[in-house]
């Protein structure tokens, strides 16, 4: 009878139910207990570019001070190639932990999927933008010292006449250097040949030989203008750089002219909120300091970049079809 039911077997009935529902509540605590200790480990930072290159520089500089922060070491791992397609398939088919990150240029996420015919990922959907890092608010249009002209307006002058046609230097179709240019040929109706390298210290160098006699060139190259191995001509910025004053801004001769640069960290997609909100609380932190600023300016004009979430995800948007409409304008294409 259920009333002489052994004691034994209810104890064994009611300790089978305690465990099944401590099984089932520490299924339900684990990925929250998971999020509340990350990092646990080291962090790996993919940069889509060869050691020494700017976003490189910039990586290993915000690497060393975010590692106090998050509490574990930052691993710089460079997987240069394929205008940063290579970085960015492997950080988007890693796992969505928040232990892989990339640092991006702007032009990775939306100039490469205009120019690149198949891209390895969606960069809208299979990365995450978790927080903006700084930006380069002008390039430099730079000519060879062989090449006769002193200003920005005898350059155009001097590139409506040459015959044949000026080259210019870039780091590749679909870079940042090539659209400043293109921009530029548009704006003004001049004609130039475009000369894609394999990255910008290679079309550096070949500028500085005089290999191709023009070039727009970032902040962290701009050295080589104060050692007249290349000549200062123009910048892209809204407004003068306080690297080079004397340089006018293009957008002085062509009202609207205007083209700068960021570089952010992304996630791929699916990484936990806690983990997202933990890195841009210590990014922001990071960010605020006066010693980043004052080394973001000396790695080449850089400037620490902070913004809400929602608005750098929508500058990423519009970004992507400002580039996708001049993609399609000028045709460049990339393989």
């Amino acid at each position: 009878m259920r009333t002489n039911q052994r004691p034994e077997r209810r104890s064994m009935r009611i300790r089978a139910v305690l465990l099944a529902a401590g099984i089932a509540l520490a299924g339900l605590l684990a990925p929250n207990l998971g999020q509340a200790q990350y990092p646990s480990r080291p962090v790996k930072l993919v940069v889509p570019v060869s050691p020494g290159g700017a976003p490189d520089i910039i990586a290993r500089m915000v690497g060393e001070k975010l590692s106090p922060l998050l509490g574990q070491p930052i691993v710089v791992e460079n997987r240069a190639g394929s205008n940063g397609n290579i970085a960015m398939e492997a950080v988007a088919k890693s796992a969505p932990d928040g232990y892989t990150l990339l640092l991006a240029m702007d032009s990775l996420i939306v100039l490469n999927p205009h120019v690149y015919a198949k891209m390895p990922v969606d960069t809208l959907k299979d990365l995450v933008p978790v927080s903006p890092l700084a930006a380069q608010p002008n390039f430099f249009l730079t000519v060879h010292p062989s090449v006769p002209v002193k200003n920005f307006q005898e350059f155009i002058e001097y590139a409506k006449t040459a015959n044949p046609p000026l080259a210019y230097a870039s780091a590749g179709s679909g870079s940042q250097h090539q659209m400043a240019m293109e921009m530029l040929k548009l704006r003004a109706g001049i004609n130039l040949v475009h000369v894609p390298y394999k990255g910008g210290a290679p079309a550096t160098t070949a500028a500085m030989a005089g290999e191709v006699p023009a070039m727009f060139i970032g902040g962290s190259s701009g050295h080589q203008i104060r050692a007249g191995r290349l000549r200062g001509i123009a910048a892209t910025g809204r407004s003068r750089s306080p690297l080079f004053p004397e340089l006018p801004t293009i957008g002085e001769f062509y009202p609207g002219y205007q083209l700068s640069t960021w570089l952010g960290l992304f996630a791929p997609a699916g990484v936990p909120d806690a983990v997202m909100a933990k890195l841009r609380a210590d990014i922001n932190r990071l960010l605020a300091t006066p010693e980043m600023k004052q080394r973001l300016n000396t790695a080449g004009g850089l400037e620490p970049y902070a913004i809400a979430p929602e608005e750098f995800a929508a500058l990423i948007r519009a970004d992507y079809e400002k580039y996708g409409a001049l993609v399609k304008q000028i045709g460049a294409k990339a393989d």
